[in-house]
């Protein structure tokens, strides 16, 4: 790799600079509440909800992992960059069921829904699927960046860009974290797409690539028999992580929920769904350009994770470099800032406000910054076991998440959209699936200590698309059977919390939000995902 000169530091210096600025003006300004701290005061307008929305997910670990599909073979992982009809499902299906009951956080809103002991389940459930997957991940990716990029080992590295991220979060609270995230994606998606034209033009351009990549290598449908992709689990667990992450997740549905109203945030969900399209072509082609260009014998790495970096420094001029070097570490902050924004909303709202509620306001601020620095340091304790599940960093994250995520998304989705599902139904699948999931990702880290053969090796060695679609399917029985066991809730629990229960008035004040050019855009949106799925089954041809 080619190291920083420089005009590189000057521009990064330049770009923190700003970026400090920024998250001190937010610090000056007053935060004496949890509404103003956790949810910037719920007057953010459509533009930064959906930018938020965008640079929340697309962090290092997207652009290193994401890159590193494209240069290892792993193709049909591309399904989960095509979630952008699933963000519009935030806006347009649950977004109204959250802001009419007025929740902060989603295991309040499963309080409301069905009672206090969901919230508490799904509270704690949360805070460790992100040091699993979040926390540890996007911490794993920046050492991975910020040690090529500044020559530093990966420790250092990892630990100074998440001291540098807890401080303004830390301060500075929702609106430091929406207001930057802002800035840094308009940088990364710039830089990103100044390197895929790079890349293309040093490649010999597209119909080049194709010849030396070979055209099957784009195809990201693969029959039901493949080990490690079937096309029918793929989907189905793709889907279900999906819906779990955009639609039920703190750290996506805060965003929203910080909009001004209801039309404000599925705005926002729109545009955040419009950016989701980006990243197929800014992050995932550059991988598969820098896997052509070792193959050309023009560019040399060792793992399909240092494709980004080792191709962003290779191959863009001196301060453009400078520029995404920034980015990618301005991704990573974001990210980082998101989760620990989230971390810290579920814990001190969810966990200690429900043992103090005595407590005040500024105390209750106060909680949330501290419980920001302990996640920090389990997430890092994680760390060394990433390498154990998957050998690719994204890979890793989907995984775990396709363990995480059925029985969230069984809830939320059985809770909306069927209105006889009640308490003990939902605690069952919440509990009982914690249990099964936490089980399999646990026999899957110590599956070479089994015997080939075996029963228990069997299960550990479960192709983890096959078993999530199984496990989703498990968690909805469980969720059904369950509750037809028990008294249905009453319709005043209900009122307004599923479709069954909405009252005339609400169905017009939500008709009322949305217009024409917010339909025509979604449909856009959703043929253009129609499009790339097409176009990358039919590349092989």
């Amino acid at each position: 790799m080619k190291g920083l000169d420089s005009l590189d530091w000057v521009v990064i210096t330049a770009y923190f600079l700003i970026l400090l600025a920024v998250a001190w003006w937010v610090i000056k300004q007053k935060q004496k509440n949890t509404e103003d701290y956790f949810l910037a005061g719920r007057n953010i307008g459509w533009f930064i909800v959906g930018a938020s929305i965008f640079a929340s997910n697309i962090g290092s670990e997207h652009v290193v992992g994401l890159a590193g599909n494209g240069a290892g073979d792993k193709m049909p992982l591309l399904i989960y960059e095509l979630h952008a009809w699933i963000v519009l499902m935030l806006g347009w299906v649950f977004l109204p069921f959250y802001a009419r009951s007025g929740v902060f956080t989603m295991p309040e809103f499963l309080e409301k829904r069905f009672d206090s002991r969901s919230r508490w389940v799904l509270s704690v459930v949360s805070l460790i699927a992100y040091i699993l997957t979040k926390v540890s991940v996007t911490i794993y990716a920046g050492g991975v960046v910020v040690s090529a990029l500044l020559g530093i080992p990966f420790w250092i590295g990892a630990v100074a860009t998440v001291v540098l991220t807890g401080i303004y979060t830390v301060l500075g609270g929702m609106r430091a974290v929406v207001y930057t995230e802002t800035i840094q994606a308009v940088v990364l998606v710039l830089g990103a797409g100044i390197l895929t034209f790079l890349g293309l033009d040093a490649v010999g351009g597209w119909g080049e690539l194709k010849e030396t990549i070979g055209p099957e290598y784009f195809n990201m449908w693969r029959p039901n028999s493949d080990p490690d992709y079937p096309w029918l689990p793929l989907f189905i667990t793709s889907t279900v992580v999906g819906i779990w992450y955009w639609c039920t997740d703190q750290v996506i549905v805060q965003r929203v929920l910080s909009a001004k109203n209801i039309k404000e945030g599925r705005r926002g969900s729109i545009f955040g769904a419009l950016l989701k399209l980006m990243p197929v072509f800014l992050f995932l082609i550059p991988g598969v350009i820098a896997l052509a260009l070792k193959m050309q014998g023009k560019l040399h790495w060792d793992s399909p994770d240092e494709a980004f970096p080792v191709l962003m420094s290779n191959l863009m001029p001196s301060g453009l470099r400078g520029l995404v070097a920034a980015g990618l570490l301005a991704a990573l902050m974001s990210s980082l800032a998101s989760v620990f924004n989230s971390c810290s909303t579920l814990f001190t709202l969810d966990i200690y406000k429900k043992l103090r509620p005595e407590k005040p306001e500024e105390e209750l601020v106060k909680t949330g910054r501290i419980a920001t620095f302990f996640v920090v340091g389990l997430g890092l304790l994680w760390i060394p076991i990433i390498t154990t599940l998957s050998d690719g960093l994204y890979e890793y994250l989907q995984n775990v998440q396709a363990y995480i995520s059925p029985p969230i998304a069984a809830v939320f989705l059985l809770g909306i959209f069927y209105k006889r599902i009640n308490a003990n139904g939902a605690i069952a699948t919440l509990i009982g699936g914690f249990i099964i999931g936490f089980g399999k990702l646990t026999l899957e880290i110590v599956k070479s200590s089994f015997t080939e053969g075996s029963f228990i090796y069997a299960i550990a060695d479960i192709n983890w698309l096959v078993f999530g679609a199984y496990f989703f399917a498990l968690c909805i029985g469980i969720a059904v059977v369950v509750s037809m066991m028990y008294p249905a809730p009453s319709q005043a629990q209900l009122q307004g919390l599923t479709f069954g229960t909405i009252s005339p008035e609400q169905r017009a004040e939500n008709k009322a939000s949305y217009n024409w050019v917010d339909i025509i855009t979604s449909v856009l949106i959703i043929a253009i995902v129609g499009y790339i799925m097409i176009s990358f089954s039919t590349l092989a041809l």
